[in-house]
């Protein structure tokens, strides 16, 4: 099924919380000076425009990242502010967000010499954006299914490893095709870093995904998530993030920057985290 496009969804509460992850790892593995190879299983488009119609149609990113940059100046989290840098360097002034960069910018923006980011999309308009996007930028953008193609690329040539894994979960297949991969990645590269994002929904869909996690072998994986607190009557009412691997002190320092955005001021939510597995 290839009828997703994430610009109906661009910067709400979910990827406020997948892309806040993202960066607070990135930021952590910066630390040491060994070259990290970075996947995005799912990339997308890589640039949205908020105000197009597409973002227009749903809204999201008014209870998402608008609500955030406007509460900017409250947070006391200092790990948000390479967030910040990013999204100001895409929006001019102080007022509403006109663009919110997709994944791939994200890992991008934190590349080093010696790091490499591969970027797998599969729908034919969006890989073509994409390929767009980083005809300009030092990455490789491979237009195939990102489950297999991720561990066709394992292990890498770098010492570490970074992965985001984040389909759209459309099919509900999905939710066990994620666990199977993370275990078989796992198994090829075991000190890598793994981001798996998944959205809660009424259905609870997502208990599949985190018991099949559960059984795939794989240790020391932490799992946070964030639920609305008005949250609707069918669909996503929460997101998660499973990270196996993460670095020392990384689930007290999410905690900080989810607990941040959680006030009726920010993005009314509530959050939670511990260890679905753990070392």
């Amino acid at each position: 099924m290839l009828s997703y496009l994430h610009a109906f969804h661009a910067g709400n509460f979910a990827d406020v919380q997948k892309h806040g992850a993202l960066v607070l790892v990135q930021t952590m593995m910066k630390a040491k000076s060994s070259g990290i190879a970075c996947f995005d299983t799912h990339a997308g488009s890589a640039i949205y425009d908020l105000r197009g119609e597409r973002a227009r149609k749903t809204g999201e990113a008014d209870d998402g990242v608008q609500k955030l940059w406007s509460a900017k100046d409250r947070l006391r989290s200092e790990d948000w502010k390479p967030f910040f840098e990013v999204l100001g360097g895409f929006n001019a002034g102080s007022g509403e967000l006109s663009v919110y960069p997709g994944s791939p910018v994200w890992f991008q923006h934190f590349l080093r010499a010696g790091d490499a980011l591969t970027l797998f999309e599969l729908h034919p308009s969006e890989s073509e954006q994409l390929a767009g996007w980083a005809s300009e930028a030092p990455v490789r953008v491979l237009r195939q299914d990102g489950l297999s193609g991720l561990l066709k690329q394992l292990p890498p040539k770098q010492p570490r490893l970074l992965t985001l894994i984040d389909p759209s979960y459309e099919i509900k297949s999905d939710y066990v095709d994620v666990a199977e991969t993370l275990g078989k990645a796992w198994q090829k590269c075991r000190h890598g870093v793994y981001l798996v994002w998944y959205p809660i929904l009424t259905s609870g869909l997502q208990v599949q995904l985190k018991e099949a996690v559960r059984h795939t072998g794989v240790r020391k994986v932490l799992c946070s998530e964030v639920s609305l607190s008005n949250p609707p009557a069918r669909g996503m009412i929460g997101s998660g993030m499973l990270v196996v691997n993460p670095p020392w002190g990384f689930d007290t320092r999410l905690s900080a920057m989810m607990d941040d955005i959680s006030g009726p001021e920010a993005l009314n939510l509530s959050h939670g985290v511990e260890w679905l597995v753990p070392e």
